[in-house]
């Protein structure tokens, strides 16, 4: 949340309630929305470390509201994040640690452990697929966020065949 945050202040300055409607906006449902409490201890935080600089700005008829505005290191910061790649593909993978592990302990079938995983991959893309149609067409983000979620599960679907493939083989 730390870094999407310093990039929405890079348009400008806004308070809590704006930066959580532009995620909400430009990511739209595909993405879990982002809970006003977590965004307003990240800015918290983002203030202490110097990243931010936050403003009160006073109101007529109600509360005061705070608005934040990008430093010169949060502006390196966007920046460097930025440039960095995301991470490296998924060697510690919390599925492929129980079939690994599955035969030693006797307590878990491996094709009922991908047979079970293979339904729930399949339900979310089902989910996917309905919020995709319900979803804003000219939110192209949105859009995109849902095809890779989708293409990565389709991935994982293969995968999956893969692997019951592969324990299914004689030794």
């Amino acid at each position: 949340m730390r870094l999407p945050l310093l990039a929405l202040l890079a348009q400008g300055p806004a308070h809590g309630y704006e930066l959580k409607q532009d995620l909400e906006q430009l990511l739209g449902a595909a993405y879990p929305q982002p809970n006003i409490g977590q965004i307003y201890v990240t800015l918290g935080r983002l203030e202490k470390s110097g990243l931010i600089d936050g403003e009160e700005v006073e109101q007529s008829g109600r509360p005061n509201k705070k608005t934040y505005h990008l430093t010169d290191a949060g502006r390196e910061a966007v920046q460097a994040w930025f440039e960095e790649t995301s991470e490296e593909p998924r060697v510690r993978d919390e599925f492929f640690m129980k079939l690994a592990l599955a035969p030693r302990t006797g307590l878990a079938d491996r094709i009922a452990l991908i047979n079970k995983q293979r339904r729930q991959y399949l339900n979310t893309m089902r989910s996917l697929s309905k919020l995709a149609a319900a979803e804003d067409r000219d939110n192209r983000v949105s859009q995109l966020l849902i095809e890779g979620a989708m293409l990565h599960l389709q991935a994982d679907l293969d995968w999956l065949e893969r692997c019951q493939e592969e324990w299914e083989r004689p030794q």
